[in-house]
């Protein structure tokens, strides 16, 4: 049973993500293990159409958060804002609140910000105001990063690095996938075409 749907979670993230099926293989099985998954590369090679591709064979919320120098760590784990009606504070879910969290370009953001991470990769929660909330099970976060040296990067801290359980590299795809990917595109956006396989 696991095994054929395996097989088609694969088949359907191969229809947006060309070419790569030991990658896909690998990303599934950290999803099963209950692990994070460290993407290094250079842009363009999917990283992106990677996450979102498996958040619809899988049937779970997505959630994705373009990590900048000016990036809150409010952005990732949510604030506290005050309601005039109720005379209360009242929590606003941030990004962390979802089953797969893309965090794009993690390592161009600044380590106060990367670090709003850390509780919730490792505890499946955050804490905002010295109030704990729980985040979605599952919860999996999908970071991406430029490779060290490219303009505006910088090291990811080895607190944050241990959060990972894989840290794989897509690298470009072969001259004929390449033309199958472009030949996809042409009419349609691949990743419409992808069934929900599981839930949750």
């Amino acid at each position: 049973m696991i095994i054929e749907q395996s097989e088609q979670i694969i088949r359907e993230v191969s229809k947006a993500f060309t070419g790569k099926d030991e990658i896909i293989r690998k990303v599934l099985m950290t999803i099963y293990a209950g692990g994070h998954i460290l993407l290094e590369d250079c842009p363009g090679v999917g990283k992106t159409t990677l996450a979102l591709a498996f958040s619809k064979a899988l049937g779970l919320d997505y959630q994705r958060v373009q990590f900048t120098p000016d990036t809150l760590p409010s952005d990732i784990t949510g604030f506290s804002m005050f309601n005039r009606q109720t005379n209360q504070f009242e929590y606003r879910e941030g990004a962390a609140a979802c089953n797969l969290l893309l965090a794009d370009e993690i390592n161009r953001t600044s380590p106060k910000t990367q670090s709003a991470l850390l509780e919730a990769m490792e505890e499946h929660r955050v804490t905002v105001d010295g109030a704990t909330h729980r985040l979605p099970d599952p919860f999996i976060c999908i970071a991406t990063q430029n490779p060290l040296g490219t303009t505006g990067t910088q090291p990811l801290p080895e607190s944050q690095m241990d959060r990972f359980m894989v840290r794989l590299s897509i690298g470009y795809p072969a001259t004929e996938d390449q033309v199958r990917i472009l030949k996809a595109r042409r009419y349609v956006n691949p990743l419409d075409e992808i069934q929900k396989i599981a839930s949750r």
